[in-house]
């Protein structure tokens, strides 16, 4: 008794055959992986808010770089003075806000009427050269240091171990202040606010390399045991080309995170020095100088100081935002 249809040769012969090349073409898609670097970017392009700070920081930096073209077009020179924008009996800016208007977009300061547009632009293009600067000169000190240390150990790493120590515990501030002070106004061929940009690069940058030494020193002490450096040292490579064709890229990811986490606190160190009255000279703007000439005017005319004391914390938060999520991103960890 047959339970059901028996299948026909001509069913069975109609029956599609498969595809060798179809099939290991889709065998290949399905196994294509991805490079780091693609799996780093699709990691962080879905952190928004590290996106954000990104954003912030582009556009930053674009305001630092078209200074001169901002100013014309929106704003005034920065060191002219508008007494009619001021009320000649109190000092302080005609209207609200401190002077907000469609000529003057960010208002005035008090007794002088200065831009403040022009000078908060021409204060991100100081800011963003020291702070990138610095942390360019920090980085190169501290990863070549650090490298040699946790490679070479013994007494040289002792000795750079020692001096990282000396500096972290130095106080950068004081030294900051003592060393500006006795400087010449004109130097390495600057003179005026640049010559004391720098200045402030070089002190920012040499106090700072010790942070990101000590980072690569404990990367590279581990490191050093792995697989592929014995292999290469039983190639015959010798050291150098082992730190920086070996190793180096091994490090690229931690160096490049912590360079965009120091950024921000060579930013605040910019601002206090300034703020001190050692850091950018007047009549050139910076942030910090706004700060430290609000003091006297923050009950009357608060705008003043809060809008450099915003751009400052914006500035700060973008960059701390975009560190965590590069940091995140490149983690080898995360999930």
């Amino acid at each position: 008794m047959s339970l059901g249809p028996e299948p026909s040769i001509s069913d069975e012969s109609s029956t599609p055959t498969a595809d060798p090349a179809r099939e290991r073409g889709a065998g290949e898609k399905a196994i294509a992986g991805r490079s780091l670097k693609q799996i780093a970017w699709r990691r962080f392009r879905k952190d928004r808010v590290a996106v954000g700070g990104a954003i912030v920081i582009l556009v930053l930096i674009v305001i630092a770089f078209l200074a001169p073209l901002l100013i014309k077009l929106f704003g005034h020179p920065f060191d002219e003075y508008h007494n009619d924008q001021i009320d000649p009996t109190l000092g302080t800016p005609l209207g609200s806000l401190g002077g907000l208007s469609k000529d003057f977009i960010l208002g005035v300061e008090p007794v002088n009427g200065r831009d403040i547009f022009s000078r908060i632009v021409y204060g991100a293009q100081t800011t963003l050269t020291v702070a990138f600067l610095s942390a360019f000169l920090s980085t190169i000190l501290g990863a070549f240091f650090g490298m040699t240390a946790g490679f070479v150990g013994g007494w040289v790493d002792q000795l750079i171990s020692r001096l990282m120590d000396f500096l972290l515990a130095f106080p950068q501030l004081l030294f900051s202040i003592a060393l500006v002070s006795v400087l010449p106004d004109t130097m390495f061929g600057f003179s005026g606010r640049w010559s004391r940009v720098c200045v402030l690069i070089a002190v920012i940058g040499f106090f700072g390399w010790p942070y990101i030494g000590r980072i690569v020193r404990g990367q590279t002490l581990s490191l050093r045991e792995r697989e592929f450096v014995e292999a290469s040292r039983s190639l015959g490579a010798r050291s150098p080309r082992i730190l920086f064709r070996e190793m180096l890229p091994n490090l690229a990811a931690p160096i490049l995170v912590y360079t965009t986490l120091i950024i921000p606190t060579n930013i605040l160190t910019e601002a206090a020095l300034s703020f001190l009255g050692v850091g950018i000279p007047p009549p050139f703007p910076s942030w910090g100088g706004m700060l430290s000439d609000a003091l006297e005017f923050y009950r009357y005319d608060p705008m003043f100081m809060v809008i450099p004391g915003v751009m400052i914390f914006v500035t700060v938060l973008a960059f701390n935002l975009f560190g965590d999520g590069l940091r995140d991103a490149l983690d080898p960890k995360a999930g």
